[in-house]
This record gives structure tokens, C-alpha cells and sequence, in this order.
């Protein structure tokens, strides 16, 4: 009976293996099946996000432009021009002067007529200056209604843009129409940095703007006979009427059918207000990487708990074999000598306890080390957490200050100085991307990349990024001559090995009654020297051996990152970093190779 019962315990134990590994690839198929959904949640939040932007930045290109119609509309040129005086030669340089600051593709003047009497674009052979426009819609709705927009394709340069006009009176009598013509060139460029595409449509459905170029023009519903004989009569998309684009969309999902390398590609699509034309900008995310990256992690997890039951089991079994041979061998050895001692039974008790003793003691240290592994992953995520919190302050600060300020300029209607501002917080927003590129390129220790700047641009970008009261304190001595010296490394990434030694040294002066940090340029001949100084308390002598090792820091607040950074910076472009002793304060040499 007892052997029966010692051959079908591992039976028992197969079967409840077997029955796990179904309960665990139940699991599995229903964790892809959420994966799915969790992609597609994803998805939807980044093309939410991209169209929400895009839409904003076209918002904010527009905005520039439709301001220039109606400062045009009192210029006194104007109303020379339009009666056939020679002012209109004036008025093409001054309007060609005033396109090119702007960055307008054209502005011209047409008179009640339709005839164009004056255009910024006269040197070119494509000018505009004797073109009639009487046809257009944006003439014609311009003298009717005062001002008109309509995006359509240029009749003599063949390139799409939006045509702002507006009506030109005098003494309440009609004398023509101002036109500023806007092309996105820029803009779509901008588009299709991000992932997927954008389009922009009007209230037809047709699309206007596109990180696509293939797309323009295209239709994503079928179109009227009124609207399609519309475009024909104006040729507001060209000789031939729209054509439907190559995409089916349902709902939030969208499949792209097209001879190309995104057939049959699946897109979640996010759609939002456009200021062109009362239409929508719709951004297509691609839902491949996102649903990957789901299936990925279900797949894992499911593949981790099968090896973990894999391995239960057969921790499992081996006991049971061995409790088993245990037992037979007890009893073999009680019915073949029943007759021994006490003794040699109480040996044989002891050495039952022993061996319980050792699997005891085994579980501890499967159980320790797992312990251990988990603290080492939670240490690399705190350490990455704390580099990412410590490195990007500057520039968030920055950002925050162009943003105010732009916002004043804005309110001063000061839109050159305004989108200057807005320029910068765009600069310094890729640069808190390399910053957070560059902890990665940290914890990977890859090598630099093979880029050049100048000495100069470093220092306007490291000013760029130093707060007030640290520029107060700086004495900076740099030769015009060096200025322009090249020196091999990617400038944003120097600037920030400057930004954390000008940190760094006014955290050490501010106690000081008199603080002074001051920065010196050498040329070397093979290499160019930046040294940074301060009169602080300097460097404690405890610290100085181990000071450019990841969390060694002499501040109570510090995370001791922003140093042993600047380091694998200067070294990933051949260059170094390091300290040096001086009579007071502290000094660091950043050594940089000539390009």
C-alpha cells in the first residue's frame, strides 16, 4: 500500500503541472488580448498629443501672417500704385524687402480690375506684376466681403499656399486687394520629424497641408459636382480635380492602401480643430511599434511564469524522489536490521534531520539571492530617475522664462521678438532631449558622435542657459580670435559640461562675501582649454581622489551625477575633464581637440 501510494505521488504532481501550464497559457492568450487594447490606448494618446501640437504650431504660423494684410492696408504706397502712378516701382522693392523679413512667399497688390499692379516677387521671371487674378476666389470674395482666405496651388509658380487678402479703400471707394501668399514648407518639414503623418483639411475634406506631399490635394470623402466643378473653374488645385487618398478610416483606426511601404499599415488616428479653413488636422500613428511593445511584455510575463513553474515543478519533484528514496531506504534498513542498537536509529533520525536542514537552507539563499537582484534593478532606476531630475532643471528653467516673455511680447503684439522667444524654447527643449539622451549614453558608455561647433557657440549657448544671478557673477576672458576656432563635439552636449561647472562653482562662491567665477580660453595648438574657477571654499580633500564617481558629492542636497556627466562627455569627443589645484577656491579644465 505504501508503495503504491510513494509511485503516484509524482503522478499527482505531473498532472498539477500540467494543469498550471494551461492555467498560465489561458493567461497568456488573454494578456495579448489585452495587450492589444493597451496598444491601441497608446496610440490614440500619441496621436492626440501630435495632432493637438501640430495644430497649434500651424495656429501659431498663421497667426504671424494675417497680422501683415492689415498693416499693409493703411501703407500710402498703396493707393499710388493702384492708380498707375510710378510709386508702384517703389512699392514692388519695398514689399520685396518686406517678404523676404517675414518670410512670406509673395505679397502683391491687385487692382479693382484683377490686373496685379505690384508684387515682392518683380525680379523673378515667375513675377506676378501684369498677372490677372480676377478669377480667384480670394479677389473676388476679398471686394465683396473686405478679406478672404483660400489655401489653392499658385497658377504661374505651380506651388500650394495659403492666399490671405484684403480689400484697399479710400474715401470709401474700392481701389483693389492686398495678397500675402503663405507657403508650409517649414511646417510640413516640422510634421514629419514626428512619427506617422498629418494632414490638414478643409471643411470638404480636402487636404491642404501634409507631411505626406503625395497626399495634397487628395480627398478623404467623395466630393459634390459643385465642388468639383468649383475647382475646376478657379483652378484652386490645378487643372485636375481632387482625387480620393489612398486610406480608410473607421472610427479611430485607419489602413493606408498604397503601392508603398506603408500598405496595409494600421494607424490610429487623432483629429482636431484647424485654423485653416474651418477644417481638422488628423495625425496617423502607426500602431505596429506599440502594439509590439505590449505583446512583448504580455509575452514575457507569460513566459516568465511558465519558467517559474518549470522550475517549481522540478525543485518539487526532485524532493518527492528524494523523500521517497529516503523512506525506502529507512525501511529496507529497519526490516533487515531490526535488531541494531538504539543508537544506529537515533543515527539515522539525525541524519533525516539534516538533510531537511539542507533543503531549508537552500530555500533561504534561492530566496536571498532573488532579494538581491530585485535591489540591484530598483538601484538603476533611482540612479536614472535622479539623473533625469538633476540635468534638465536648467532648461526647464529657461523655457519657462522665453515662455513669459514671449507671452509679453505677444501682449505688445511684438510677434518678431515674440517668435524669437519661441524659437529659443523649441532649441531648448531638443536639448532637454539630449540631455536625457545623454544619462542613457551614460549607463551604455557608447562613444561620442563625430560632430564640430565653435568655441563661441558653446559659450552663447552656456550663457543661454546660466540663470541671472550666476551671469552677475562671471568674468568671462575669451579672445575674439577664439571664437571662431573649431573644436570637435556636439555643442549642446558642451554646453551642458559647462552649465554643470558654472552650477557647481556658484553653489560653491555663495557664501562668499565678494563672489567671482571667472572662465578662461586657451589655444593650445592641438586642443583649446576652457578653465573654470571660482573663489569659493574649494574642493574638500576627502572628496578629491573619488570626485568624478557617480554619487560622490560635497553637498547635502547634491546627487553627485552632473561631474562624472560632464567627464564621459568631454571624453566621448577625445577631450577631458579634470581638476586642478590652485592657491583658493576651485578650478576645472574642460580640454577639447581642434577640429
Amino acid at each position: 500500500m505504501r508503495k503504491s501510494t510513494h509511485r503516484s505521488a509524482p503522478r499527482r504532481l505531473l498532472a498539477a503541472v500540467a494543469g498550471a501550464a494551461i492555467v498560465v497559457a489561458v493567461l497568456v492568450w488573454a494578456g495579448l488580448r489585452w495587450s492589444d487594447d493597451q496598444a491601441a490606448a497608446v496610440a490614440d494618446d500619441l496621436a492626440s498629443a501630435a495632432a493637438t501640437g501640430h495644430a497649434n504650431l500651424l495656429a501659431s504660423e498663421l497667426g504671424k501672417f494675417r497680422l501683415l494684410p492689415l498693416v499693409l492696408a493703411e501703407y500710402p504706397e498703396l493707393a499710388a500704385a493702384f492708380r498707375g502712378e510710378p510709386a508702384a516701382r517703389r512699392l514692388d522693392r519695398d514689399l520685396e524687402l518686406l517678404a523676404d523679413r517675414t518670410g512670406a512667399a509673395v505679397i502683391y497688390a491687385v487692382d479693382a480690375s484683377g490686373r496685379t499692379v505690384s508684387a515682392s516677387n518683380w525680379r523673378r521671371p515667375t513675377s506676378f506684376v501684369g498677372q490677372r487674378y480676377g478669377f480667384r476666389p480670394y479677389f473676388i470674395d476679398a471686394m465683396q466681403r473686405g478679406a478672404a482666405e483660400l489655401f489653392a496651388l499658385g497658377t504661374v509658380s505651380g506651388r500650394p499656399g495659403l492666399y490671405l487678402a484684403r480689400r484697399i479703400e479710400r474715401q470709401g471707394r474700392a481701389l483693389g486687394v492686398i495678397v500675402v501668399k503663405v507657403e508650409f514648407d517649414r511646417l510640413e518639414a516640422s510634421w514629419r520629424r514626428t512619427p506617422g503623418f498629418t494632414l490638414a483639411m478643409d471643411a470638404d475634406g480636402i487636404v491642404l497641408a501634409t507631411s505626406r506631399p503625395g497626399w495634397r490635394f487628395a480627398a478623404l470623402v467623395p466630393l459634390s459636382t459643385r465642388r468639383l466643378a468649383d475647382t475646376r473653374r478657379t483652378l484652386q488645385f490645378g487643372p485636375a480635380p481632387p482625387r480620393r487618398a489612398p486610406v480608410t478610416i473607421a472610427g479611430r483606426s485607419a489602413q493606408v492602401q498604397e503601392p508603398a511601404a506603408m500598405d496595409g499599415t494600421v494607424f490610429r488616428v487623432a483629429r482636431t480643430a484647424s485654423p485653416l479653413a474651418g477644417g481638422v488636422v488628423l495625425h496617423f500613428t502607426p500602431l505596429a511599434p506599440a502594439a509590439l511593445a505590449a505583446r512583448s511584455q504580455a509575452l514575457l510575463v507569460g513566459l516568465a511564469a511558465l519558467l517559474v513553474l518549470a522550475i517549481a515543478g522540478a525543485l518539487a519533484l526532485r524532493s518527492v524522489e528524494r523523500r521517497r528514496l529516503q523512506v525506502a531506504a529507512r525501511e529496507e534498513l529497519e526490516r533487515t536490521v531490526a535488531e541494531r542498537t538504539a543508537e544506529l536509529r537515533e543515527s539515522n533520525t539525525r541524519l533525516g534531520r539534516e538533510s531537511e536542514e539542507r533543503l531549508a537552507a537552500d530555500r533561504r539563499y534561492r530566496a536571498a539571492r532573488e532579494e538581491l537582484a530585485q535591489a540591484s534593478r530598483l538601484g538603476s532606476l533611482g540612479q536614472i530617475t535622479a539623473g533625469v531630475a538633476h540635468e534638465i532643471s536648467q532648461p526647464i528653467a529657461a523655457i519657462r522664462a522665453y515662455a513669459e516673455n514671449g507671452l509679453a511680447f505677444l501682449d505688445r503684439a511684438s510677434t518678431g521678438r515674440a517668435r524669437d522667444n519661441f524659437d529659443r524654447i523649441v532649441g531648448l527643449t531638443e536639448r532637454v532631449g539630449v540631455i536625457t539622451g545623454e544619462l542613457r549614453a551614460f549607463a551604455r558608455r557608447r562613444p561620442g558622435e563625430d560632430t564640430t561647433t565653435t568655441v563661441g557657440r558653446v559659450l552663447d549657448g552656456m550663457l543661454l542657459l546660466t540663470p541671472e544671478r550666476t551671469r552677475a557673477l562671471l568674468r568671462l576672458r575669451v579672445d575674439d580670435t577664439l571664437r571662431d576656432v573649431a573644436v570637435v563635439g556636439d555643442r549642446i552636449r558642451l554646453e551642458q559640461v559647462l552649465v554643470n561647472l558654472l552650477t557647481n562653482a556658484a553653489d560653491a562662491a555663495a557664501d562668499i562675501t565678494s563672489p567671482v567665477i571667472a572662465i578662461d580660453v586657451d589655444d593650445l595648438v592641438d586642443r583649446v582649454t576652457i578653465r573654470v574657477r571660482d573663489n569659493g571654499p574649494g574642493v574638500v580633500a576627502a572628496l578629491r581622489e573619488s570626485l568624478f564617481e557617480p554619487f560622490v558629492t560635497g553637498r547635502a542636497d547634491g546627487l553627485g551625477l552632473g561631474l562624472p556627466i560632464a567627464r564621459e562627455i568631454a571624453r566621448d569627443y577625445g577631450g577631458d575633464l579634470v581638476m586642478v589645484d590652485v592657491p583658493e577656491g576651485a578650478e576645472f579644465v574642460l580640454m577639447l581637440t581642434r577640429a
